[in-house]
């Protein structure tokens, strides 16, 4: 990767964002033929469906046509029955429920990142709470092929899973354009003062994903997107000015998604939540933020209490009968996957050049079948190893 742009520049600022050269860019056209698995196009976004991609044998070329849809394509993939089950959407969804009342009891309001605190339901850290409260749910639901899938593509292996229970009430207003995590929550000034490769670098340690826990029809509020707009440099420094702003209301685009679909996107896509015009639609997404093993997620996540509420539920579907790849999808969403940072005093490299991650201790132990309790001493002493 050059260290810098096209243009040269090695250091973005606000006077870089030119509106014609953004909208040369999301001006582009989606063309089907370029994406062999894609089953169709719709306001210029790619829509696949689960079932061709869950039973796909050429795994490698698929996840490399996933990668071009990310990157030089449009930014977004629409999966349309990436959970093809509805009773496991429906079962975290009650899970959501639980979560959201327990919260409005307790007098929280977890505010929100691109709209008014209490416009909307949100829970934070959502993966540690549903495997808290129900495993059972959290494994059947985390085993997801398309969602492995896909986060394999993007991110390889080692991927950390965080989730977001997003809820827009009926009349509940939207969200405002935006780019996402890392360098959309800064500043612009923050954002200023990170080189040029670090804004092309960004989007690429993330995945974003919502996965929708209820029909949505255009008038719930689904998400918006400007497709392509993940392509312009400076947009981590142009999304909050008004004229771009003023761009992705007049431009943006907005698909109805049906309980079990998913979208998938890069985080430098222009985006945001929609308002909800309806009277009765209670809109429920998962709001899915994989992190790549190199980057820091947005959330701490206690994946030594997950891999322990899980664990037990990997047995017992092992010893019925489960998959190993079903097994590794869980595992991969609830320990950590990779080895560091750690102390390498108390936790040198045995085998190589790094110690065993927190998910490679929890596969042995599904595969040689240990008890939790040992499971849950061998992983807090290894939480202890890791402490400087």
């Amino acid at each position: 990767m050059s260290l810098t742009s096209a243009s040269g520049r090695t250091r973005l600022t606000e006077q870089d964002c030119d509106l014609d050269a953004f909208r040369a860019l999301v001006g582009r056209t989606t063309d089907l033929a370029d994406y062999p698995h894609a089953a169709s196009v719709t306001e210029n976004v790619l829509v696949y469906e689960g079932e061709r991609l869950r039973t796909a044998d050429d795994r490698d070329v698929l996840r490399g046509e996933l990668v071009r849809a990310l990157t030089d394509g449009p930014g977004i993939a629409v999966v349309r029955g990436a959970f093809p089950d509805p009773s496991v959407v429906d079962r975290v969804t009650a899970v959501f429920e639980a979560l959201i009342a327990e919260q409005r009891a307790s007098g929280a309001r977890a505010g929100d990142h691109f709209a008014e605190p209490g416009a909307n339901d949100r829970v934070w850290n959502a993966l540690e709470k549903t495997a808290l409260y129900d495993p059972e749910a959290f494994a059947d639901y985390y085993a997801n092929e398309v969602l492995a899938l896909v986060s394999t593509a993007w991110l390889g292996p080692g991927y950390q899973v965080t989730s977001q229970v997003n809820v827009v009430n009926p009349g509940g207003a939207g969200q405002t354009a935006h780019r996402d995590y890392h360098l959309g929550f800064l500043s612009n000034a923050a954002a200023a003062a990170y080189p040029a490769h670090v804004h092309r670098l960004s989007p690429v340690l993330t995945l974003q994903g919502a996965v929708a826990h209820c029909d949505m029809p255009v008038e719930s509020g689904p998400t918006l997107y400007l497709p392509y707009s993940q392509l312009y440099e400076p947009g981590y420094l142009a999304w909050r000015l008004p004229a771009f702003q003023s761009y992705f209301e007049a431009h943006h685009v907005q698909l109805p998604l049906a309980k079990g679909d998913a979208a998938f996107f890069s985080p430098a896509l222009f985006h945001a939540a929609g308002t909800n015009r309806t009277a009765h639609v209670r809109r429920t997404a998962n709001l899915l933020q994989i992190s790549s093993a190199f980057g820091r997620a947005m959330e701490t996540v206690d994946r030594e209490a997950v891999a322990n509420a899980v664990f037990p539920v990997l047995l017992r579907r092992k010893a019925a009968g489960a998959a190993p790849e079903w097994l590794d999808n869980v595992v991969a969403a609830s320990a950590e996957g990779y080895p560091f940072p750690t102390d390498l005093d108390s936790d040198p490299p045995v085998d190589g050049l790094a110690p065993p991650a927190q998910a490679d201790l929890v596969r042995r132990a599904v595969r040689e079948e240990w008890t939790p309790e040992r499971l849950r001493a061998e992983l807090r002493a290894g939480g202890e190893r890791r402490e400087s």
